[in-house]
């Protein structure tokens, strides 16, 4: 039985493709032959058309300390302007973030009035806190308007800017001020979740507590809850912003000047601070919005994320304004006050391009299947998914009831370390495969290697998915930690006896070279000396018609090694009538699609799974509990932090 099952083929609606940037896959294979016969010309060239220098720049690429790279030496340039001031000339009155509140409330910031709070927000951090090129500022802030100015001040500075998403507990924020040493942490009193008021400005207070390298707290007055303030460390940024000029020049900053530290989660040990460098950044966000959403100049695009992601970062902020785009910012949760309101607001703001994640899809569908119909979505044109592989059921409900069978999807892959997409189709060119990221963009040496051989897999062979060659906005080093830079991304494969990037997931091509993303290759899970990836797993229970999400993990087993414990959530809410039954017909579909020594051991069908809110599935937790060890990391953060009592209660009582 073949690893990949054949799957139907969506062509480019031939209307959009008319217009696209990239039209047809000929325009595709031409850009990336040009790419590999001529690299630096290649990326030369679009550094040159895409950004405005102040100083051009007098060398593409410097190898010499790979994988310490360097792109575009002796360039410089400013962030913060490639966003705004370039764009005042022809855009100034031009809607480029349309900020949509938990409650309703709305805001229009046109290029002019972000151009005027960018520069008094930099002007008060310049001048009332000191903040100079170089100084890091972790930003801890709920998805508002003022989360995207600090992020730009930062950046127009040349300040280091550190975003901690605002889910984080205190425990996790100190980390990662202490590991950046951050003279300055911005945050708000709180915000709206289900329009009711939740506290930040609490958390900030617990973080700091003995922690010495912070010197002051900027604290925008949001929800407007008490708060405790801190004589000589806390001021209120609703006030010392009213009297700030709002005129305050760039900082001309290095191609290779830090722009931004971004950190993983640090639940396996010291959080891991990903540094993405300026210009070689801002170029691949501009371009993979342009080539990847196709996004025009009268558009309107909506990535769902929260800026504390690195989705965030470029699709929501750096991407979008760097091509002159007007993009949503939504504080909300998507499914509420009902799960119409994402298609209410795709109506009221003619939203063309729609970028979500998986989960958030199946959750869309699995409580307002039929809420698409509702309302006037029908200016969509480009779908977007992103943050894990989505399954055919949820694809094909986003493609035929969201899209109207006309949207082109693009399955994006990349991460943190990326810094852009790295395989995705084009929404114009790229025949769409369900559930697959398809093919390498333009630039991007993408290939799946044998670890063992670093020889490129064949079709339907198993392989590390990594990149050959170095790119613009890849990783520039782990802050503070060369070491472990090195060990983390260039250690595990060599392709002709040279370390390449590998991205940590597992990969196989299907027999026309298009690429399926299998997940993490250390969630690989060993059955009988037979290896793995839980994803493929996971796919095949979600065949089943009422299973609306599934988690799987590794459990020890004295006869196999490991067996395999799904965690399924049903569609139906009037629960299982037959357990073993349900798991007999479960297990036939994994026989069905992948065969006997994949069948699940157990099964526990959960009233919900644990995530993030974000919604990340935490499989650490999963794993414990199947596991029957002790959860002794924070739940506080998640979601719903009650489901994983739940969930212990049911595996200990089976």
């Amino acid at each position: 039985m073949s690893e990949i099952q054949t799957k139907p083929v969506f062509k480019p609606n031939k209307e959009f493709a008319k217009t696209a940037r990239i039209k047809n896959m000929c325009e595709y294979q031409a850009l990336q032959d040009e790419a590999m016969e001529n690299y630096e010309g290649f990326w030369g060239r679009y550094a040159e058309e895409k950004l405005d220098w102040m100083e051009p720049f007098n060398e593409v690429l410097d190898e010499s300390n790979f994988p310490f790279v360097k792109w575009f030496n002796g360039g410089k340039l400013n962030v913060a302007s490639q966003c705004i001031d370039r764009h005042l000339e022809s855009r100034k009155n031009k809607a480029a973030i349309i900020f949509e509140g938990d409650r309703g409330d709305k805001q229009i910031i046109t290029y002019l009035e972000l151009y005027y709070q960018v520069n008094k927000f930099a002007n008060l951090l310049k001048e009332d806190f000191g903040v100079k090129k170089g100084d890091r500022v972790v930003i801890y802030m709920p998805m508002i308007p003022e989360a995207a100015f600090a992020m730009l001040a930062c950046a127009r500075l040349g300040a280091i800017h550190s975003i901690v998403f605002g889910g984080f507990s205190a425990e996790a924020l100190r980390d990662r001020i202490e590991d950046a040493e951050a003279k300055v942490v911005i945050t708000a009193d709180g915000a709206f979740r289900k329009t009711k008021p939740y506290m930040l400005k609490p958390v900030v207070d617990a973080a700091l507590e003995g922690c010495e390298v912070v010197e002051k707290v900027l604290v925008v007055e949001r929800n407007n809850e008490d708060v405790e303030w801190v004589a000589g460390r806390d001021y209120s940024y609703n006030e010392l912003i009213k009297d700030k000029s709002a005129v305050c020049e760039a900082e001309p900053m290095d191609a290779e000047d830090p722009l931004f530290l971004l950190y993983t989660s640090g639940s396996t040990g010291k959080p891991k601070g990903v540094q993405h460098n300026s210009a070689g950044y801002i170029l691949w966000a501009q371009m993979t919005m342009e080539w990847v959403f196709d996004v025009k100049e009268n558009d309107t695009y909506w990535c769902t994320a929260d800026i504390g992601w690195i989705t965030g970062h470029t699709y929501i902020v750096y991407g979008p304004l760097a091509m002159g785009a007007t993009t949503v910012m939504f504080e909300g949760v998507i499914t509420y006050p009902d799960a119409g309101r994402p298609w209410k607001m795709v109506e009221e703001y003619k939203i063309n391009q729609f970028y979500t994640a998986p989960t958030a899809i199946r959750v869309l569908h699995k409580t307002g299947e039929d809420e698409p119909k509702k309302y006037d979505i029908s200016s969509l044109k480009v779908l977007g998914t992103v943050g894990e592989p989505i399954d055919p059921p949820a694809w094909k409900w986003y493609y035929e009831e969201v899209g109207q069978s006309k949207c082109a999807i693009v399955d994006t892959y990349w991460q943190t370390e990326t810094g852009g997409h790295i395989v995705s189709p084009l929404p114009g060119a790229t025949p769409i495969k369900p559930a697959c990221a398809t093919l390498p963009l333009p630039g991007i040496m993408g290939e799946i290697l044998d670890p063992e051989t670093g020889k490129k897999v064949g079709v339907n062979e198993k392989g590390y998915m990594c990149v050959t060659r170095p790119w613009p906005s890849m990783i520039r080093g782990v802050w503070g930690d060369p070491e472990r830079f090195i060990k983390s991304y260039f250690g595990d494969v060599k392709k002709d006896d040279k370390a390449v990037y590998f991205t940590g997931d597992g990969a196989i091509y299907d027999e026309d070279g298009y690429i399926t993303i299998t997940g993490r290759t250390d969630d690989v899970i060993n059955v009988s000396g037979h290896r793995m990836g839980t994803a493929e797993v996971e796919a095949a229970i979600k065949k089943h018609w009422n299973v609306a999400e599934v988690a799987v993990v590794g459990k020890p087993h004295e006869i196999k090694g490991e067996g395999i414990f799904a965690y399924v959530v049903l569609k139906s809410d009037n629960g299982v009538a037959d357990e073993i039954e349900e798991m007999k017909i479960i297990n036939s579909h994994i026989k069905q699609e992948i065969g006997n020594i994949a069948v699940c051991d157990d099964i526990v069908f959960a009233p919900g799974l644990p995530k993030t809110r974000s919604g990340k599935i935490m499989r650490r937790i999963l794993r414990s509990i199947a596991k029957g060890e002790e959860i002794t990391q924070d739940i506080s953060t998640l979601e719903d932090p009650s489901v994983v009592e739940k969930i212990e209660t049911m595996v200990k009582s089976k």
